[in-house]
């Protein structure tokens, strides 16, 4: 599917710096008016700053509800995944008051508890945990983004070490035609997803890694195998049997999606591993000429909404929202030319979508289908305030 199908132009190839001034210039000397154009420009300013105030209103209120009742005596922000979800929430709070580092003690007592789970290996986890993937790569985002005074710079290196460490590859035994090769588990004895393997590949490049890092290629290659697309990567059983283009959990002991299989024993595709996977190949080097990135956003196209996480209702839905405004900012798109709806602009969409579900505290929660902890309000609020933080233009 061609891209132009799909898109998407990015902002600054829109409205380049000075373009206005240009386009004025350009219709007084055929001897039209510039007042069309510049009252475009006039509504577009306007139609900006009325969003992001909109923006600023839900985020001033999610901070708050984390300040002031998400927080444990201890500095955590929920320990039902040890330093994941504090780390989440440390992130998103950063992302919009990256002052806060210094100045807020709810942030200040947040880092000295993902501190405190620094492990003599590198990573970052509560002792015995079984989600050390998981609470390592959330909380090492978390402590890159507060650290603008290189105080955290020995422990985010071992961290890198320690990520890469995990990966499934040839230390774990795995061979490059095994489906589990590249990808990462909750800990390297877990099976490897699609999810995991997305915040791998994120915190990897917000660490520093390039895109042709050896680390980064190798999990390209289990996310290809996450793919709904023969022939581009997914050598696996499944590869051809649904072909949509879209995403599933994982290749890896068989196979898995969350939404289940079709008919014919294909795994089913669906929206949050979907942008999930489309996050993934662009972090890793991939661009929208690649057929892979073209298939991802052909689904994309297809099953676009925010009425629920497609192929999976109402569960994950806020995991959806968090990937989707990730996925969509990375990729550069502004508009997506939706199969039933036409052209969407997926930011003022999704603005809409947040500002009609935030709790009367200032928080979210999915009050719909609490699997995947989204009954714990920290949590989603976390995914919340991290998709506004990509909503802003």
């Amino acid at each position: 599917m061609p891209l132009e199908r799909i898109v998407l132009t990015t902002a600054r190839s829109l409205r380049p710096a000075g373009l206005g001034v240009l386009l004025a210039a350009t219709t007084c000397l055929a001897g039209l008016t510039p007042t069309s154009v510049w009252a475009e420009d006039a509504s577009s300013s306007v139609a900006s700053a009325s969003m992001d105030q909109r923006i600023d209103r839900m985020v001033d209120r999610g901070i708050e509800f984390l300040r002031t009742r998400g927080q444990s005596d201890e500095g955590a922000f929920s320990g039902e995944t040890g330093a994941a979800v504090t780390g989440l929430c440390v992130r998103a709070i950063l992302e919009h008051r990256p002052e806060a580092a210094k100045a807020d003690p709810v942030i200040a007592k947040a880092l000295k508890y993902l501190e405190s789970k620094v492990q003599p290996d590198g990573g970052i986890y509560a002792t015995g945990s079984k989600h050390r993937n998981y609470e390592t790569t959330t909380a090492a985002m978390a402590l890159n983004r507060a650290n603008e005074d290189g105080r955290y710079d020995s422990q985010l290196d071992r961290a890198k070490a320690f990520l890469k460490d995990i990966q499934w590859d040839e230390e774990e035994g795995a061979k490059p035609s095994d489906t589990a090769y590249g990808g990462a588990g909750y800990g390297s004895h877990s099976r490897p997803d699609l999810s995991n393997t997305a915040f791998l590949i994120e915190a990897l490049r917000d660490l520093g890694t390039d895109a042709q890092d050896e680390s980064i290629q190798k999990a390209l290659m289990f996310v290809s195998r996450t793919q709904n697309l023969p022939q581009e990567g997914n050598d696996t059983d499944h590869a051809d049997k649904i072909g949509d283009g879209g995403f599933y959990y994982t290749p890896a002991a068989g196979g898995q999606s969350k939404a289940g299989e079709s008919a014919n024993g294909g795994l089913r595709s669906y929206g949050s591993m979907t942008y999930a996977g489309l996050k993934s190949m662009i972090y890793a080097g991939l661009t929208q000429d690649d057929p892979r990135v073209n298939a991802a956003l052909d689904f994309i196209r297809k099953h676009y909404t925010l009425d629920n996480n497609p192929g999976m209702g109402a569960q994950g839905q806020y995991y959806y929202y968090h990937t989707f405004a990730k996925a969509l900012d990375v990729a550069e798109l502004e508009v997506v030319e939706t199969t039933d709806s036409g052209s969407r602009d997926w930011r003022a969409d999704l603005v809409d979508k947040l500002e009609s579900v935030q709790q009367e505290d200032g928080s979210w929660v999915n009050r719909d289908a609490e699997r995947w902890m989204e009954g714990d309000r920290q949590l989603v609020t976390a995914y919340c305030l991290l998709a506004l933080k990509h909503v802003r233009k």
